[in-house]
């Protein structure tokens, strides 16, 4: 089983984040968070990386419903959506597949709200 639902996109990076974005809203998750590596890397270490930018997206309600049924679920949430620049015009955009991280919690019913979570994120990047 496969960890994360991929597209890449021919697209400069800003115009794939900004797409993602709306991808993912249109699918009901906002970003929550957002941690931009390289300029991490670069403040931290004084390491150039490339464009690598993580979106923590949430679905207020899925994320409600989850928390209810696991109180350290939080553990795993948001769902991480990454987006990448492989080289100028190129740009990656891989999601959690929540339904394999789920996969180590011993609860039928989370399983199954991870599955539509899962589904939404896949979506989202497939309509990208």
């Amino acid at each position: 089983m496969t960890y994360y639902f991929a597209k890449t996109l021919a697209l400069p990076f800003d115009e794939a984040v900004a797409r993602t974005r709306e991808a993912l809203a249109l699918k009901g998750f906002g970003v929550i968070t957002e941690i931009d590596i390289a300029k991490t890397l670069k403040a931290k270490i004084g390491v150039d990386f490339r464009p690598y930018l993580i979106l923590g997206a949430c679905n207020p309600r899925m994320a409600h419903q989850a928390l209810a049924m696991e109180d350290k679920v939080g553990t795993m949430l948001p769902c991480n959506v990454v987006v990448q620049e492989l080289k100028p015009g190129t740009v990656e955009v891989a999601a959690i597949d929540p339904a394999a991280s789920m996969q180590a919690i011993d609860n039928k019913k989370l399983r199954e709200v991870a599955g539509e979570v899962g589904s939404l994120l896949k979506a989202a990047v497939d309509s990208l």
